[in-house]
């Protein structure tokens, strides 16, 4: 990490601002910086959150060993810092991070929040990101009646000629002034432009990076 790049996140949460509770410690939950899937919970206290500002890198605090710990140090799942911000309250913190590895869970998850009662299922993401993972799953795993894979079998032809028809429908909705049409074609334009990224083995997080790099 840059000296620039520490000095941003130090003015972004001024250590002397946060609020710790009687163990000397405040609640991190850290967050994927692009679909804003949380990862984990972990703890901090003074010293752990200065080494995640040094470092760009969380570190924290065990409250089981009493010793600092340097997330992915033996794992390789280490978690590059984005961006901390802390509540109204100066009592918890939200650490957007790069999770190198795509898993931040030491049962091999990608989340630690993976779990419903007994039944394991995928965390929770943005909208977009849900219903990538499901036309995903459809082009994978073929459904019969489904009408995701009914694209896929038509390939490029059908999934671009569908793209083609839904963008004319949002461009008539805009010059119609409709909002609730707008909404509706463009419902339809962003899922049909899913079916195709996945068509193409275009992964909706490599859209989510270049919009980041466009808006810096």
């Amino acid at each position: 990490m840059s000296v620039d790049e520490s000095a941003s996140l130090r003015r972004a949460i001024p250590i002397d601002r946060i609020k710790y509770d009687d163990r000397g410690l405040v609640p991190a939950i850290i967050q994927d910086y692009l679909d804003g899937t949380v990862l984990m919970m972990a703890w901090m206290n003074s010293e752990s959150l200065a080494k995640t500002l040094d470092t760009g890198e969380t570190w924290f605090w065990s409250r089981s060993r009493q010793e600092f710990w340097h997330k992915g140090a033996t794992s390789g799942h280490i978690q590059h810092v984005k961006d901390i911000r802390y509540d109204c309250d100066s009592d918890a913190l939200l650490i957007s991070v790069e999770q190198v590895g795509d898993i931040a869970c030491h049962t091999g998850e990608r989340s630690c929040f993976h779990q419903i009662d007994t039944n394991t299922v995928a965390p929770p993401a943005d909208t977009l990101s849900d219903l990538y993972q499901t036309i995903c799953d459809r082009r994978d795993n073929p459904r019969e009646g489904s009408y995701t894979q009914s694209l896929f079998a038509g390939g490029d032809n059908k999934i671009l000629k569908k793209i083609g028809e839904e963008a004319v429908e949002v461009v008539m909705a805009c010059k119609d002034d409709r909002a609730p049409e707008i909404a509706g074609e463009a419902a339809d334009l962003f899922y049909h432009t899913l079916v195709a990224l996945a068509h193409h083995r275009v992964s909706i997080r490599d859209v989510y990076r270049e919009l980041q790099k466009r808006r810096k």
